[in-house]
């Protein structure tokens, strides 16, 4: 097997034509967009190349090849980005190093081609970062600030992940997951903060961090990593996002709910769709802030989201305008529409506590009526026993719940796999109502004979999960006509 050579991971001085390796994974492709965008020759290639990524990139005149090997570097590119997908044993990652050309991991080339030269404001923890990104994103623009962002979810106010704005900023979603096969650190530290959000530090990704201990050492090196007039938003009522930026050698304002911190919250409140919450600052009062999301959890980005715009000049009017005016993210308590009087909402939730969470969000929103909830384990973490215990106590806002049998990690022991039926049978010892179902079909055949019109269904996974939110849409609609 050939290895690439370490001397070539560098961005050469001239370059035209760029290829990348994975075109079609979400971020990738926004990044051959935003390089298409810039002048650059762009083509591309994955494992399989179809709808919605392949009209994406046809509209941005970009070709992408479907499936791997040497032949898709002729001719030859200037540069290769490689996915994080891509193994060293991929026949296009071989032919890449017998080629000997130039190559960058996807963070590297955001970093060289993008955040170069601009205010890197990085978003990152194990919850919330998608959500506190867009917010940040979507407050700057609103303030006229037009920034730049790469955000992993899709801002409504912009119908994209990305964008390439002519302001100093650059908002990115900083992920702890690894960056490339031949660089195993966490994407995040390439950003080069200058300020950074942490919104919480748990334990997750299982397939590459071995403990908590070994995430809160990268999460670590991020804080290392900022400058000295830079400014760390830490959320201090977290303990081990307490630790991980004790040492950190810049400022650090935190936030959340205890009144002694930098920004603390208060007196939150629902009603009629918006949540309103006081803000103290220095423990006084500061502003009243509304936002059109649910939950204590939305509060604490927002509150985040605050703290940076405070830094960077904007005024508490300002802030609440901005921050009022939000739209939302896609897959984030995303209402995907409503039928016979039932609401199906989609949820990226899958992490215990982002389940716990925005269930609770969900059920005083929805007050007095009956939410369901259809849990997907899909993740590497979710599909292994590491959670099983912590998701006894995720889902006591839900009335119902039904999970999907989850399919089975390749070599991991059946010993070390999540149960869905001991999930089930722990919440029913629990009181709650509990079921299991082999597949998707069944469960939306059982769906169609238990909803009512007031019900709420909240469906939780990182996936597509069988489209079924419009499957269950469409059938819920076939039976109103």
């Amino acid at each position: 097997m050939i290895e690439l050579d370490p001397q070539l991971n560098i961005a050469p001085a001239r370059i035209s034509h760029i290829h990348i390796m994975g075109i079609c994974g979400t971020g990738m492709a926004a990044l051959a967009g935003m390089l298409k965008a810039s002048g650059y020759q762009v083509t591309g290639s994955d494992s399989g190349v179809y709808p919605p990524m392949s009209d994406f990139l046809r509209a941005q005149g970009i070709t992408a090849a479907s499936g791997y090997g040497p032949h898709n570097l002729e001719p030859r590119p200037d540069l290769v980005i490689v996915g994080n997908v891509i193994t060293r044993k991929n026949p296009e990652a071989q032919g890449l190093a017998a080629a000997a050309i130039p190559y960058l991991s996807f963070p590297q080339a955001l970093a060289h081609f993008f955040i170069s030269g601009r205010t890197s404001l990085v978003v990152a923890g194990t919850h919330g970062k998608t959500t506190t990104a867009s917010l940040l994103a979507s407050a700057l623009q609103q303030a006229g600030l037009d920034p730049s962002f790469m955000i992993g979810g899709i801002v409504r106010e912009f119908d994209a992940n990305y964008r390439l704005g002519q302001g100093r900023h650059f908002v990115v979603e900083g992920d702890e997951y690894d960056t490339a096969f031949f660089d195993k650190g966490s994407k995040f530290l390439h950003y080069r903060a200058e300020i950074a959000i942490i919104t919480s530090v748990e334990f997750d990704h299982a397939d590459i961090f071995a403990d908590l201990d070994a995430i809160k050492r990268s999460f670590r090196k991020l804080v290392a990593g900022l400058p000295a007039d830079g400014l760390i938003v830490a959320h201090l009522d977290d303990p081990n996002v307490a630790e991980v930026v004790a040492d950190a050698p810049c400022e650090v304002q935190g936030y959340g709910f205890s009144p002694d911190l930098t920004w603390s919250l208060a007196d939150v409140r629902a009603d009629q769709g918006l949540t309103h919450f006081q803000v103290n600052h220095q423990g006084k009062p500061w502003a009243a802030l509304t936002v059109h999301m649910p939950g204590r959890h939305n509060c604490l980005n927002s509150l985040a989201v605050t703290a940076v715009l405070h830094r960077l000049g904007l005024a508490p009017e300002q802030i609440n305008s901005a921050l009022s005016s939000f739209g939302g993210v896609k897959r984030r308590q995303e209402v995907r529409g409503i039928e016979r009087g039932i609401t199906v909402i989609d949820d990226f939730a899958h992490h215990p506590t982002a389940v716990r969470e925005t269930l609770a969000a969900l059920k005083e929103a929805y007050a007095g009526q009956r939410l369901v909830t259809v849990f997907e384990p899909r993740t590497n973490s979710s599909r292994r026993a590491i959670f099983q215990e912590d998701y006894v106590s995720a889902f006591d806002a839900a009335d119902l719940i039904l999970i999907r049998n989850p399919l089975p990690l390749a070599n991991v022991p059946a010993a070390e796999l999540f149960s869905s039926a001991q999930l089930a049978s722990d919440l029913r010892t629990r009181g709650l109502d509990a079921r299991t179902f082999a597949d998707t079909n069944m469960i939306l055949d059982h769906l169609m004979t238990i909803l009512t019109p007031g019900d709420v269904v909240a469906i939780l996974s990182n996936g597509g999960f069988d489209d079924i939110h419009s499957r269950l849409l469409e059938q819920l609609a076939s039976i109103s006509k």
